[in-house]
């Protein structure tokens, strides 16, 4: 316990110790800490080694940071313009286009949805209120707003729950300080003090009074049960304390450091007096849960894993390397697009997921690439653009659109976040092999990509088989995929068997492996 209050003290001052004002941005700084982490990433590496596998080719990683930062697989154009590309920063240009597309915002806030809302949200709160929430979010993603900014806004919005998109956080668990407590630590600074509420942890540091002190900060938020002009609104009170569990003993209001709120902190409500400790620099949670949260998104594992606990019982696997990040994203603004350009251009994130003998623990040093299991947003969203169909703007699905999103989704509803563990069963490989969507997708006659793949006069067979390839599989295919589908489709048949045959070859695409991974 000493060595953890010792490195639980080295942190809060490193992160602090970055300054109090935003940095201006600078590209080369940028680049500066890119390079710091590929070295200290290749000196482990020598240590422990381990040889890092080849390189991503440039198709594998136009694939990857495509789904990483936007959520879909690219078009077609896309494909062959960054191939056929010879600028050596292309790379980078990438990753900054897409960073500033609309569609980057509308990923974003789908995934910081699913992280800040609880997996057991209600129906109603699903159609209604996270709807809401996730605009709220995309505006922010899009703005690039601070982060830190963004949290803070979210613990102290007040109003009417059903006009504000973050007030959805605090109806969600109707208001309830020790869900609130929970949810709070878990999410924001990845810190699991939830078994506090009955007994002392454990395996950790957390006791009760922790945690009741840590809820003591939603304590005076209206109830649900409250005076009827109160209800749908978030509301501070002056009144309401928590007690221990059995006990009249009242908590106030504790940090999870234990050290007192600074006189700055001090004024306003309680949950006003939180998120500012919550978001600030001398907080030695937030930007190291937070910067571990974007690495294994984009990694497919976290230096603590899971992500949302750390503790003495679970220390990092690279601890420099989570601290050096975390204290130039506390430094930055806590810039998340930056966060983003400079995790996407390290070499470890452009290195190949190519399986190995030892694939497990180069995975693991972070020496190759994991394999992550699409979301169901991108399996939808990249079945759509595969297949020739529009991806509407949010909040622009028809109604008949929505249905059927909704539909295929829930199909896919993963049961942990976990990307690495494949989420697949019965009913999503039911649906990818003959759901609708798939079949209206791959059928010959109403596939926009497959019309205009068989009617045009400009394509043999060779040119057709790689446009299946180049949008289902975003690359070209192999000599012999080439040969052998060329030989399958130019096959005698009837008057329309060629058309079907490549909506064959269409559905066998969507339907492998490569396509329900992002590798």
């Amino acid at each position: 316990m000493a060595y953890s209050r010792l490195l639980f003290g080295v942190v809060t001052a490193l992160i602090a110790g970055v300054g109090s004002g935003a940095a201006a941005a600078d590209p080369a700084d940028e680049f500066a800490l890119t390079a710091r982490i590929d070295e200290l990433l290749d000196q482990q590496w020598k240590a422990d080694g381990i040889e890092p596998v080849r390189p991503a080719s440039d198709a594998e990683f136009l694939r990857r940071v495509s789904l990483d930062l936007t959520g879909v697989t690219p078009t077609v154009s896309a494909v062959r313009g960054f191939l056929d590309d010879p600028d050596p920063n292309k790379r980078t240009k990438l990753i900054d286009r897409l960073l500033e597309s609309p569609q980057h915002a509308v990923h974003f806030a789908r995934i910081w949805r699913e992280v800040m809302l609880p997996s057991s949200l209600n129906e109603q709160f699903r159609l209604g209120g996270a709807a809401a929430f996730e605009r709220w979010l995309e505006q922010r993603f899009a703005e690039n707003r601070p982060y830190d900014e963004t949290v803070r806004d979210l613990l102290e919005t007040t109003g009417n729950v059903n006009a504000l998109g973050p007030g959805l956080f605090y109806q969600a668990v109707e208001f309830k300080p020790e869900e609130l407590a929970a949810s709070t630590s878990r999410t924001f600074l990845g810190v699991q003090i939830q078994c506090g509420q009955c007994h002392d942890h454990p395996f950790d540091r957390w006791t009760q009074k922790d945690f009741w002190g840590f809820a003591a900060y939603f304590a005076q938020l209206r109830r649900p049960d409250d005076a009827a002009q109160f209800r749908g609104q978030v509301v501070d009170t002056n009144t309401g304390e928590v007690t221990l569990p059995e006990t009249d003993v009242v908590v106030m209001p504790r940090l999870l450091d234990g050290t007192p709120l600074d006189k700055t902190l001090l004024a306003g409500t309680r949950r006003q007096q939180l998120s500012r400790w919550l978001v600030s620099r001398n907080n030695p949670w937030f930007a190291r849960a937070t910067v571990n949260r974007a690495w294994a998104l984009l990694f497919g594992r976290g230096f603590v894993n899971p992500v949302d606990d750390f503790g003495d019982h679970n220390p990092p696997s690279h601890p420099e390397l989570l601290n050096l990040i975390a204290a130039d994203f506390a430094g930055h603004d806590f810039d998340m697009r930056r966060l983003l350009q400079i995790l996407t251009r390290t070499r470890a994130y452009q290195l190949s997921s190519e399986v190995t003998s030892d694939a497990a623990l180069r995975r693991q040093a972070f020496a190759a690439m994991s394999v992550k299991s699409l979301t169901a947003d991108q399996i939808y969203d990249s079945l759509q653009r595969a297949t020739g169909r529009r991806i509407p703007a949010t909040g622009q699905l028809s109604s008949s659109e929505a249905a059927a999103r909704r539909e295929f989704l829930a199909r896919f509803e993963a049961p942990t976040q976990q990307a690495t563990e494949f989420q697949g069963g019965i009913p999503q490989a039911l649906a990818m092999l003959n759901g609708q969507l798939v079949a209206d997708a791959s059928h010959w006659e109403k596939s926009d990509l497959l019309v205009a793949v068989t009617d045009s006069p400009f394509l043999n067979d060779a040119g057709r088989v790689e446009i299946l390839f180049l949008a289902a599989l975003s690359r070209m295919p192999t000599a012999d995929e080439r040969l052998r589908f060329e030989q399958y489709i130019a096959t005698p048949g009837g008057p329309f068997e060629s058309s079907r045959r490549l909506a064959d070859l269409l559905w066998a695409l969507i339907n492998s492996s490569e396509f329900i991974v992002n590798h």
